[in-house]
């Protein structure tokens, strides 16, 4: 028979537990923000969010954020961001109270997060966790996350972050991955060559990307001028750089003439982008690196993966940044509804290297992304293994 203090602490945890699955979870209000930093200062001891990330996310629009309140207090929050055009959400951050934990509050959180980003219409939660921190990855994989990769020394006290996802839109299909190594774009302008590099690494492990080869092989394909600023990547003169370094590539295009001219308003730059593209193309001719003048649709994306083929596509971040710009990324996995992709360019809003890696596009939305311009360039390299040219 139970003692009467045991059966006295039962009834106080029941109805403890009764209080949290009754607590509101509502959107984050901006009046919350003192709360907010003295929950974050109360939850954990080291990589709290600041004020001013707080403020920042207060205003934010791409994302959820939703916190339990119980009176005047806030007994814990979850943001959830998103990674504007893709179906991806993140799971910033998680806080619940010590004196409200054990009563399955972060559950109810977690859930309501991902209820807002499928809402939203994100098909993957990804989240990030420590190596140490074992209560909270029992309830991850309680909940359906699983581990998909390591950010090793990702925290301030030096610990490792173990990568969790979970497909909260789900559907019957599967998923076809590849291991590319992700590399940041060192400029503003270099998405090219970073995209190049990580494709020449994924092929040869023994390739050695670096900032100087990023910059050497912008040299060796850049446009020249471009709509603004610096020119970007022609897909002819990547191949030719690509070819150069032993590795065979092909270039997919909808245009067979010189490309990205619709943005240029200075006429005495269009000139000098036309002479580019003629010596790109006899250099092609010369080395007979094969060009396909049509259109390239994701069955033939996925046909050359499928093949060991990795792809270097070209996207229009419009639906990202709504700047229309030309940008380089590879293709790295596909599923049913999802062409996945590395990213070279975290945007610096609230978005890290581990948000620019397995991106998943909606293959609804892919055809438009990769349409650029008024012109509607697609275009695509791609590169496999089989040796050609000077690098054989």
């Amino acid at each position: 028979m139970d003692s009467p203090e045991r059966s006295k602490q039962s009834q106080v945890n029941l109805m403890k537990a009764v209080s949290m699955s009754s607590l509101p979870l509502e959107s984050v209000r901006p009046d919350d923000l003192d709360a907010l930093v003295a929950l974050e200062q109360r939850c954990f001891t080291s990589d709290r969010l600041s004020r001013r990330s707080f403020r920042r996310w207060l205003e934010g629009d791409q994302r959820v954020f939703l916190v339990a309140r119980d009176g005047d207090c806030l007994a814990g929050y979850i943001l959830v961001l998103f990674h504007r055009g893709t179906r991806l959400a993140r799971m910033y951050s998680l806080a619940v109270d010590p004196d409200y934990r054990g009563q399955g509050l972060a559950r109810r959180l977690i859930g309501a997060g991902e209820d807002g980003a499928r809402d939203s219409g994100r098909f993957y939660m990804r989240l990030e966790v420590s190596s140490k921190n074992t209560s909270a990855i029992a309830l991850y994989e309680t909940l359906g996350y699983k581990q998909f990769g390591l950010y090793q020394d990702y925290y301030e006290d030096h610990t490792d972050a173990l990568r969790y996802q979970k497909r909260i839109r789900v559907v019957g299909d599967t998923a076809y991955h590849r291991a590319i190594p992700w590399l940041a774009q060192s400029t503003r302008f270099t998405c090219g060559p970073a995209s190049l590099m990580m494709a020449m690494a994924a092929l040869k492990p023994d390739y050695q990307p670096s900032d100087t080869e990023e910059l050497r092989l912008w040299r060796e394909s850049t446009t020249i001028f471009m709509t603004s600023g610096h020119g970007g990547c022609h897909p002819m003169g990547m191949a030719l750089a690509a070819d150069t370094r032993g590795y065979r590539a092909e270039v997919w295009v909808n245009h067979d003439g010189p490309l990205f001219l619709d943005g240029v308003r200075d006429e005495t730059k269009k000139p000098v982008m036309m002479l580019v593209h003629e010596d790109y193309r006899h250099a092609l001719e010369a080395r007979a690196v094969p060009v396909h003048y049509r259109e390239v649709r994701q069955d033939d994306l996925i046909a050359a993966f499928d093949r060991g083929g990795v792809p270097i596509i070209l996207i229009s971040t419009y639906r990202m940044d709504s700047k229309k710009a030309p940008h380089w990324v590879v293709m790295s996995g596909y599923d049913e509804e999802c062409i996945y992709v590395h990213d070279p360019d975290p945007d610096g809003q609230g978005q890290t290297a581990l948000d620019c890696q397995y991106l998943p596009l909606a293959r609804a939305d892919f055809e438009r992304m990769t349409s650029f311009g008024r012109s509607r360039l697609r275009t695509a390299v791609i590169l496999s293994r089989e040796l050609s040219g000077p690098g054989e």
